[in-house]
């Protein structure tokens, strides 16, 4: 039962990210979506590291919330920068990319 539950969850978090990716027009919220996609994959893993046994998915978790704090870190400072030079943060307005 436990794993599947995560399994579940985790492929749950992951669909509801990737819907929000494909259907959303605000940047942010699709870069909030992108960060629940990465969580729902960290499920995955600790399931399969609590039920089977293996230590490395451990470790590729930790690798995923490292890179995961960089995107945020860069994907907000892009989308703060956007945003004070369009005037708002619709992926609409980001057809033509020149400053």
């Amino acid at each position: 039962m436990g794993m599947a539950l995560a399994y579940t969850i985790g492929l749950l978090l992951f669909a509801i990210g990737a819907l929000g990716v494909l259907v959303r027009k605000n940047a942010i919220v699709m870069f909030l979506c992108i960060e629940l996609m990465l969580n729902g994959a960290n499920v995955i893993l600790m399931g399969i590291s609590k039920f089977k046994g293996i230590v490395e998915a451990q470790v590729v978790v930790l690798f995923i919330m490292a890179i995961a704090a960089a995107e945020a870190a860069i994907g907000m400072a892009i989308i703060t920068a956007f945003y004070r030079r369009r005037g708002g943060v619709e992926v609409d307005k980001a057809e033509l990319m020149r400053w």
